[in-house]
């Protein structure tokens, strides 16, 4: 019998939001200490009253909109019921019968192939506080309590771990873009459970889920997924498939998935619509006014920079894969353009130079930005952020390069100049000597003395080796001291070894 996995996520994502999610306590608590930022409101006094964060609604409606979910015009809040020493009040005020928003979608790409996840729900809520587990007590940090989240509900339309890790990938992406949220899985900001259940291939009927949870990381998500996939395949082979719904926890450390309790249900926590808080009542207009306000998203602008630039698909994925990133690679190519007018020609307008020559820029600045400086970046430990190098100064590099006054090897030397000081191209390629040299007279002399030096190798060259033109260039970078131009070097050498009159 062949199985098939049916799979659903549950993403909590910590809004950006300024203040907590029902009261004035500022919401930035990673770094502050234990219990301090905290007031009646978030540690549950009675006779408090919360009132809502209006920028966590917009957070969450922005959230909602590049999900492309329905906007629901009215939401309520409720209270979901339940005891645990994180939590003061005794209850979570959350959404439940009227959330924010629903009935979205998010399209993933796996393997070349294209996914359209359902969005069931996005709702607004309040985070617990956090425990910390001594062993011989419990303390409490009620710094977090009272954070604003979002929860987003897929529909099962997963079908691999593999699906549910990209799309996990691809919802941070958006949160980042979006501004929404860090989405920084190591530090809470972005939490998800997942949703297993396995049925005979060809089968529509839905049969009792697992729930999985304590996955902090993307690769937990999708190790949770794989061992689950197993454990319950071994089930079924052995006749007893799972049968009721259960909680189950990731353990990293022996890499399976371990019983916790039985899933409780929708009635086990007794929701009722919040009475302290008022409705939330979105007109049309103030929803359209948060789209008008939304960034270009990570998949638009992945399309946009193939088209109008060129870009190969993967170079267009790892640069809009950080908005940083993205942003500094368009400032670069504006910077290019004003650059192309500097080129050694005459003939035509600035757009017609730019056009003749936009293809090769970019070429060469996704090749160096992709490569040799995000190399010198993860050497660092700096993010693009960080990098002394402007954008107008490396798009003046890629033009010395683009023009050959400074050939590969050089400009290794000169990037890592820059990004050490960053300072102006022109003037370290000067005061490091790094020019390359491009007089052919110089270079003509450079092979001339090669070819006398090596006759055995000129004769085996001759002899049908072309290979051993490597060879020859290498001598003349080494007699140039790494700065004569390849090409020309070669074009020299082919003329001389076979008219060397």
């Amino acid at each position: 019998m062949t199985l098939e996995p049916i799979i659903g996520l549950e993403i909590h994502i910590q809004m950006k939001a300024k203040s907590k999610m029902f009261c004035s306590c500022s919401n930035e608590s990673d770094e502050a200490a234990p219990n301090t930022n905290i007031c009646p409101i978030c540690l549950g006094h009675p006779g408090t009253l919360p009132q809502a964060n209006e920028q966590a609604v917009e957070l969450g409606v922005m959230m909602a909109l590049a999900l492309n979910c329905l906007i629901k015009k009215k939401s309520v809040w409720a209270r979901k019921n339940y005891f645990y020493p994180d939590l003061s009040k005794g209850y979570q005020i959350s959404q439940f019968e009227e959330p924010l928003a629903e009935n979205g979608h998010l399209t993933v790409e796996v393997k070349e192939k294209k996914y359209r996840i359902g969005i069931t729900r996005l709702h607004l809520e309040e985070d617990a506080a956090k425990n910390f587990h001594a062993p011989d007590q419990t303390l409490v940090d009620y710094n977090r309590a009272g954070t604003p989240l979002m929860e987003i509900v897929t529909e099962p339309d997963f079908r691999s771990p593999e699906e549910a890790k990209i799309f996990l990938q691809e919802l941070r992406l958006l949160a980042r873009y979006l501004g929404v949220s860090d989405a920084d899985m190591e530090k809470g900001h972005l939490r998800c459970d997942a949703n297993i259940s396995l049925r005979p291939a060809g089968e529509d009927k839905l049969y009792p889920k697992t729930e999985i949870k304590n996955l902090n990381s993307f690769k937990a998500v999708a190790r949770a997924l794989e061992y689950e996939v197993k454990r319950q395949t071994d089930e079924w082979q052995k006749g007893t498939p799972v049968n009721f719904q259960s909680t189950r926890g990731w353990d990293e450390n022996q890499l399976k998935t371990v019983e916790q309790r039985k899933k409780e249900g929708a009635a086990d926590y007794r929701y009722f619509p919040e009475p302290d808080l008022p409705e939330i009542i979105l007109s049309a207009a103030e929803v359209e006014q948060i789209k008008a306000a939304l960034p270009e998203l990570p998949q638009a602008k992945k399309q946009r920079f193939i088209t109008e630039y060129g870009l190969k698909l993967q170079d267009a994925q790892v640069l809009i894969e950080d908005k940083a990133v993205a942003d500094y690679f368009e400032e670069v190519m504006m910077e290019m353009r004003t650059w192309s007018e500097t080129l050694e020609e005459t003939e035509g307008t600035s757009e017609e130079i730019w056009a003749r020559h936009k293809a090769g820029l970019t070429k060469l600045v996704s090749g160096w930005l992709l490569s040799e400086l995000f190399k010198l970046m993860n050497q660092a430990g700096q993010p693009i952020e960080e990098v002394k190098i402007t954008p107008e100064n490396f798009a003046e590099f890629v033009t010395l390069v683009y023009q050959r006054k400074v050939n590969s090897s050089a400009a290794q030397v000169l990037l890592k100049e820059m990004y050490a000081s960053g300072g102006d191209p022109s003037h370290i390629m000067e005061e490091k000597d790094l020019s390359q040299i491009g007089d052919a007279g110089a270079l003509t002399s450079v092979i001339e003395r090669i070819i006398k030096d090596n006759p055995e190798q000129v004769r085996q060259y001759l002899g049908g080796k072309e290979p051993l033109l490597k060879f020859f260039i290498g001598l003349a970078m080494k007699a140039t001291k790494g700065k004569g131009d390849p090409e020309k070097l070669a074009e020299i050498f082919r003329e001389k070894i076979h008219n060397p009159g």
